[in-house]
């Protein structure tokens, strides 16, 4: 029905897509079933086609992806020298993005149908997964400003009835839409809905809690995953020659092996730069006193140097015993392995994705790259990654989040706590001791 990289796509399904190499002829018989979408039409600058017309096509799309890599480098560093709060603005905003280009290959397979509200349900139930996610964030880290304003206390109390009764109002809605001879379609795409949310909505608000724990633990992952991406395609690209998957034929051991050593040994020296500076290394908190986000504190152990004693080997190589370290920067290694390891799978499951669909990239928003989606698809893996360690090898038990539960209880609560910790500490004579000092 759709015409993709020019040509009709019928029983034969001949389909030539550049970045991921075409499709046999028995993958397209075995998909002639599955409806599918036009590719984006190529949004390259004019200016950058004039400046590269003579040029093939293979350097032609290696200068554009340069320049605009180059480009997206630079307004990366710009909302890290921003803040924060505008770092949440940009994470929510690719996460609006990144669902509308899925969403958008789903309708255009839904909409041929003519069958009603699926996109007003799409939307709806992303402002319902939104609302419920960043209402536990802002309870979470702005408990103060919750706890002084009447109608976000009440809010804030009734959260997830809250949000469980938007979410139900959409399940019934979704209910009455549908229709006679396509319930399968329709719950299909209500799947579609939901498994896009579960993949972009939930690892973006990962993102976020990743972010409170410091920007180190945001700027290092998302740095890794951008070299690894752009050395495994440097190496793929000069030396490549051995393809690595079948879903990506252009993707190489040899770029994923450069890629590799390149991300940790980045990872390492992008650590030891960050990680002297309280401005990165602090957690993100709201300060009550003047109602805006605070990054100062003193640097935990993990960003102080620290001396270690280097393997014989290396030591015989180096001449040197000991060399001074952040902690940080071992766990920096595991981060970028990951990046480089795992991470590719995220790009590997979303080529796997669009071939599915036959289209070559999920939108057109950046010339030479594809979509935002395109860009991200190996970050969310990431982002979970990242909040797992966090929880199981850096983060301990928060007084600050124990103290913000206590003041949320009842006076009589509170002092019934209170009495329990008094006794519990003189019996094992700690306060006793305090009193003495005092």
């Amino acid at each position: 029905k759709y015409p993709v990289s020019g040509q009709l796509c019928g029983r034969k399904c001949l389909v030539d897509i550049e970045k991921d190499g075409g499709a046999s002829d028995s993958e397209c018989k075995a998909d002639t079933g599955v409806p599918e979408v036009p590719p984006p039409a190529d949004d390259t600058p004019e200016v950058l086609n004039k400046a590269l017309s003579g040029l093939s096509s293979r350097w032609k799309n290696w200068w554009v992806r340069g320049i605009l890599t180059l480009a997206m480098i630079a307004f990366f560093f710009l909302i890290i020298y921003l803040g924060p709060m505008v770092l949440m603005m940009i994470v929510l905003c690719v996460q609006i993005k990144c669902f509308h280009e899925i969403i958008t290959i789903g309708y255009s397979v839904y909409h041929s149908y003519h069958l009603p509200w699926f996109r007003t349900l799409s939307w709806y139930f992303l402002l319902c997964v939104n609302y419920f996610f960043y209402g536990e964030t802002v309870t979470d880290y702005f408990f103060t400003l919750v706890q002084r304003e009447e109608p976000l206390r009440i809010l804030s109390k009734y959260h997830r009835f809250i949000s469980f009764a938007l979410y139900l109002s959409g399940f019934c809605m979704f209910v009455l839409s549908l229709v006679k001879k396509h319930y399968r379609l329709q719950f299909y795409m209500f799947g579609w809905t939901h498994v896009t949310l579960l993949i972009v909505v939930t690892q973006s608000h990962l993102i976020i809690h990743n972010l409170f724990e410091g920007m180190i633990w945001f700027i290092v992952p998302i740095s890794c995953v951008i070299c690894n991406d752009i050395m495994a395609y440097m190496f793929g690209f000069f030396f490549g020659r051995t393809p690595l998957i079948k879903l990506s034929p252009k993707k190489t051991w040899e770029g994923f092996i450069g890629g590799f050593f390149s991300t940790v040994v980045f990872g390492i020296l992008f650590s030891y730069l960050m990680a002297g500076y309280r401005y990165f290394v602090c957690p993100v908190e709201f300060s009550n006193d003047s109602n805006s986000f605070t990054v100062d504190c003193e640097p935990s152990e993990l960003f102080q140097l620290q001396d270690y004693t280097l393997p014989s080997v290396l030591e015989s190589i180096t001449g040197w015993t000991t060399v001074k370290l952040y902690p940080f920067q071992i766990h920096s290694i595991a981060l970028s392995a990951f990046a480089s390891i795992v991470g590719p799978f995220g790009g590997f499951f979303a080529s796997g994705f669009k071939r599915a669909f036959k289209i070559k990239d999920f939108a057109n928003t950046i010339p030479g790259h594809g979509g935002i989606m395109d860009r991200f698809d190996c970050q969310y893996l990431m982002a979970t990654f990242v909040n797992v360690y966090i929880a199981s090898f850096i983060r301990g038990p928060n007084p600050t989040k124990v103290i913000q539960q206590l003041l949320a209880l009842r006076p009589d609560q509170q002092l019934h706590i209170y009495n329990s910790l008094k006794a519990h500490l003189t019996e094992r004579g700690l306060l006793a001791a305090l009193e003495e000092a005092a």
